[in-house]
């Protein structure tokens, strides 16, 4: 994160995290994601109007680290690189300043809109029970073992806007279970999550010539990390922001 987007975040007032929630916790919601350089990204988030950003102990940025659970034959990825309406992620989230642990499952319902379920990540038979009973309600037929086949590291911010949300992911770094990394360099992931109707942010975002961009942490990563993999879906990200190489660690 440059130290302009920091400043303009800086100045923005804050919100409780309890606030944020009661307001906009959109555990049902469309996402729209934009990979835009820091500086540029500020020139927009600086112009929203009545903005607050989630502040808990004056921090404002929060580590978010995530392992993806799949199957062996990554059922999961393959259903999304496809752009098939049944299809599923799966993934043990670690909000590493909080210390706290969420297994989370995220489905596609009406109108493509982001349906977001999780529970305690503490019991794992339990969570993979949880897991179970979340596809098989979404007609989501999953047997078989679930294994990691990615992580992720970033710093968050979130700014609640109206009843909407609004992130920004900086700093982000995808890992595969090898040791393989790949940072996402000199761009930031932000993200807008609203009802069925686009936010102030996606307007202003527009206004500026942004558009939304395919990238999906998890497909997107994958697929960066695993040539052989099918990418075409997200072509577009991978060749305009994404290096070609990963590096491996000991």
């Amino acid at each position: 994160m440059t130290p302009v987007l920091t400043a303009v975040l800086a100045e923005l007032p804050p919100v409780s995290l309890e606030e944020l929630v009661g307001t906009a916790a959109l555990l049902t919601r469309v996402d729209r994601k934009y990979v835009l350089p820091p500086d540029a990204a500020a020139a927009v988030l600086g112009r929203l109007p009545g903005a607050r950003v989630l502040a808990i102990g004056g921090q404002r940025g929060f580590g978010y680290d995530s392992v993806y659970v799949d199957t062996p034959g990554l059922a999961g990825f393959h259903l999304a690189a496809r752009g098939r309406r049944r299809r599923f992620k799966v993934r043990q989230r670690t909000y590493t300043d909080a210390g706290e642990s969420w297994v989370e499952v995220k489905t596609r319902g009406p109108r493509g809109a982001t349906v977001k379920e999780r529970v305690a990540g503490d019991d794992v038979a339990g969570a993979r029970r949880f897991v179970d009973d979340v596809l098989v309600r979404s007609g989501i037929d999953l047997l078989g073992d679930l294994v990691p086949v990615l992580g992720t590291r970033y710093t968050r911010t979130t700014l609640l806007l109206d009843t909407a949300r609004v992130t920004v992911d900086a700093d982000l770094v995808w890992r595969s279970p090898s040791g393989g990394l790949l940072p996402l360099v000199d761009r930031v992931v932000v993200e807008t999550k609203s009802g069925s109707a686009p936010s102030t942010a996606d307007r202003l975002l527009w206004r500026a010539g942004h558009r939304p961009a395919r990238i999906s942490k998890y497909g997107t990563g994958l697929a960066a990390l695993h040539p052989e993999l099918p990418r075409n879906r997200w072509h577009a990200t991978l060749t305009r922001h994404l290096a070609t190489h990963t590096t491996e660690t000991s």
